[in-house]
């Protein structure tokens, strides 16, 4: 395990609509009452914790449990930001941002997935070996602090194909916004009440997730997508990924269905920007961006 950064500080924002499609009540709006219901059955959870290390990935999920935690838990409470090539350099600068603007005790930790054979050949159970490298990092602190591992899973993601909750249980972790029952909805309510900036932030899963299965997960593979999605989000394509196709050579870009045809009549600067990145070919998806599309793959893989 490699240490490379802590951070801290404070203050915060409110957010409103959610740019991936997801309205977020304001502070004062009709569901006040069940967002702090959940709050309060959130901090009750955490009050059981002697001790808490937040797998903090700076999106929506883990950026609540990270602030609720150092409220509640104080100095016992430390997020860990596990980085490897599957994390996009925006999306660690932002979780740095995070953590200091709000004062949490926040450490990197390098974790070494990209190095393990299982992981690169991105079969269905990728996530699997990637939560594994992720626990492996952190057992040292853990041990430590005398703390469990926290992930940031909500409900709904309990119905997803998500292989690293089996190494998250096997590893003994827990997930108190899941034992709160808040889904991602909630999670986005209690933080726009908290003035959480991340209260809108669209999901921005693994760099890896954007893979097809079968294709080997490698850093130059990670970089081209990285590179095309902040190239996307430049031209104003704030929910955007970049799903690469045939060993990285194929880009099929996807937006929300409201954007094609801003994108279509950008594509000229769009696939520019894409072949610049290192693919080969720009394709546009015209189902329109969501969530887990390369799962439809998963039947097809040898079992």
């Amino acid at each position: 395990m490699g240490v490379v950064d802590d951070t801290t500080s404070e203050t915060g924002a409110t957010g409103a609509a959610d740019t991936d499609g997801t309205t977020v009540p304001r502070r004062d709006g009709p569901h006040g009452d069940a967002v702090s219901d959940g709050l309060a059955r959130l901090t009750a959870r955490l009050r059981r914790q002697d001790a808490l290390i937040v797998a903090y990935s700076g999106g929506a999920d883990s950026a609540l449990l990270a602030f609720a935690a150092a409220r509640v838990l104080g100095a016992r409470a430390l997020a860990v930001t596990a980085v490897s090539p599957s994390l996009a350099a925006a999306e660690r600068a932002a979780a740095r941002a995070f953590a200091r603007r709000h004062g949490l005790a926040h450490v990197e930790v390098c974790t070494d997935e990209a190095d393990r054979p299982e992981y690169a050949a991105n079969g269905a159970d990728r996530c699997y070996h990637c939560k594994s490298a992720l626990f492996d990092a952190v057992a040292p602190l853990a041990a430590a602090m005398g703390a469990r591992v926290a992930l940031g899973t909500n409900l709904d993601d309990l119905g997803d194909h998500r292989p690293g909750q089996r190494a998250a249980a096997e590893r003994g972790a827990v997930a108190p916004l899941v034992e709160a029952g808040l889904t991602k909805a909630a999670v986005r309510e209690i933080s726009a009440k908290l003035g959480l900036e991340t209260a809108a932030k669209p999901a921005a899963p693994c760099l890896a997730s954007r893979v097809e299965y079968g294709d080997r997960v490698t850093p130059e593979v990670l970089r081209r997508v990285e590179a095309a999605e902040a190239a996307l989000r430049a031209m104003g394509f704030p929910v955007c990924r970049v799903r690469a196709h045939a060993g990285g050579t194929l880009a099929r870009v996807e937006v929300p269905r409201a954007e094609i045809p801003r994108v279509t009549e950008l594509r000229e600067r769009v696939d520019a920007a894409v072949r610049g990145a290192g693919f080969t070919f720009c394709s546009l998806d015209l189902s329109g961006f969501a969530s887990g599309r390369l799962n439809a793959l998963l039947p097809l893989l040898p079992s």
